[in-house]
């Protein structure tokens, strides 16, 4: 690795110390109804963005809030104190498309349709405000 490129892996690896996150890859769920989950929360305090999670009717939520919990332990891991309720927020969540499973589909007459069977890598941060205003 060249030194440039070394320098630059370790500033991103002391920004990641600092940042509380949770990170879930190949969801089997296309990134267009994962992202109409996401959107409901984001910016969203911790415990509202549980209880919409826990009560919506989409079956992405479940796995969002699962991974939800899992940023809050970080937190709580990383700061060595639970957090309290109204102190975190959901500060960045976003979806990115991930492996697409090629299928086909017999079809009339001799042919075949294919179908596309996407997945989705989701990224969750959360932080306190105080730290919000911060990077703006």
């Amino acid at each position: 690795m060249g030194a440039r490129k070394k320098i630059s892996a370790e500033k991103r690896k002391e920004a990641l110390k600092t940042m509380y996150f949770a990170k879930l890859n190949n969801v089997p769920t296309s990134p267009r109804k994962m992202r109409l989950v996401a959107d409901m929360i984001r910016g969203m305090e911790v415990n509202r963005a549980l209880g919409v999670l826990k009560f919506s009717s989409k079956e992405p939520a479940a796995k969002v809030e699962k991974l939800l919990r899992s940023a809050i332990a970080n937190w709580e891991q990383k700061n060595e104190r639970k957090a309290e309720s109204g102190e975190l927020f959901v500060t960045k969540i976003f979806v990115d498309g991930g492996m697409t499973l090629k299928r086909m589909r017999p079809a009339p007459q001799g042919r075949g349709y294919r179908i596309r069977k996407r997945s989705n890598h989701v990224t969750l941060f959360v932080g306190s405000k105080v730290n919000n205003d911060d990077q703006n």
